[in-house]
């Protein structure tokens, strides 16, 4: 009984230590993406340079709500990777916490555009694995003329390569929205020296829930 109790000890610890890593990082992204966000708003009141707001790229799907789709190329669009045993840090002299408690934690940080090509907004991604709780990949997309969108996805691809994931909170735009969001990798077969290795695409289906009063 003393046995069981010590692994049960320690599978309580690696959980708590584990919930502990991700709401640090949360926390880290958040920061980043807040620091985004004060920028633009002072570009806006302070502008250095006439800004313009792009128009939302949406398409209304029968039965599906609002789709919109979102991507960054690789590695052009990638701002920040950290991860273990990086050859090649972003952003550069970047140095990975050597522990074993942040060896299954990967986050990433991208610009992301539209259907246009135009760059939108920031997109991170956190992917953590484990025994105990399980594989967790989390989005969250800031669009500053828009709002945020945070996503928890499945950790296991669907038939064809796609991860599919549920919108879990939004802001301003997206407060009262509610639906799905789809996440693949799209390679680039141009073969263009100039061209990217590939793209991950955001497909968001999203429809609007009534405010209960």
């Amino acid at each position: 009984m003393c046995g069981l109790s010590q692994i049960g000890s320690e599978e309580y610890d690696r959980n708590a230590n584990l919930t502990k890593l991700l709401n640090m990082f949360k926390t880290f992204i958040a920061g980043i993406l807040l620091g985004i966000v004060a920028a633009a708003a002072g570009l806006y009141y302070v502008p250095v340079v006439d800004q313009s707001r792009e128009q939302s790229l949406v398409v209304v799907q029968p039965n599906q709500g609002n789709t919109e789709t979102f991507y960054a190329n690789v590695p052009m669009d990638r701002i920040l990777i950290g991860a273990p045993s990086q050859q090649t840090p972003l952003p550069p002299g970047l140095q990975w916490p050597d522990d074993e408690e942040f060896a299954n934690l990967r986050v990433e940080l991208f610009k992301i555009r539209n259907t246009k090509d135009v760059v939108v907004g920031v997109a991170s991604r956190m992917a953590a694995n484990d025994d105990i709780p399980g594989d967790v990949i989390e989005w969250v997309l800031h669009l500053p003329a828009r709002g945020s969108i945070y996503v928890s996805m499945q950790p296991e691809p669907q038939e064809g390569g796609n991860r599919v994931g549920t919108l879990q909170s939004g802001t301003r735009e997206f407060d009262l929205m509610r639906g799905a969001i789809s996440e693949r990798w799209v390679a680039d077969t141009t073969e263009s020296v100039d061209a990217p290795a590939g793209r991950i695409e955001l497909i968001t289906a999203l429809v609007a829930q009534r405010e209960e009063l």
